[in-house]
């Protein structure tokens, strides 16, 4: 599912985000996966700072999908305007052209977990 949304987690406010984002090849993101990680880990920590909470990748047909959980989508949405994360991400294989992101509400249901 390709949505993001808010609800309460531990009596804060969460924002999950997932971005389906071409990208050249999925050899080419997990071989800069392996060749570069100490720069996603770079990455990951600087945005523990400014409000994420989780992040994961997962790769299909001619896209990487990124799935986030920040605190707010205001500190999703600056983190992610920062130029040299832009080229960073153009630099493993990122299409040229944004992401799309899509905003909804998180509800809670019976089969939830």
């Amino acid at each position: 599912m390709r949505t993001s949304g808010r609800c309460r987690l531990s009596g804060a406010p969460a924002t999950y985000t997932t971005r389906p984002a071409r990208a050249a090849g999925a050899a080419k993101f997990q071989q800069a996966l392996a060749d570069r990680g100490d720069e996603f880990a770079k990455i990951s920590e600087a945005s523990k700072t400014v409000g994420g909470l989780h992040h994961r990748f997962g790769i299909g047909d001619g896209y990487v999908l990124i799935v986030d959980e920040w605190e707010s989508v205001e500190q999703f949405r600056t983190f992610m305007s920062d130029p040299d994360l832009q080229a960073f991400i153009g630099s493993v294989g990122g299409a040229p052209e944004p992401p799309e992101v899509i905003v909804a509400q998180a509800i809670s249901s019976p089969d939830e977990f």
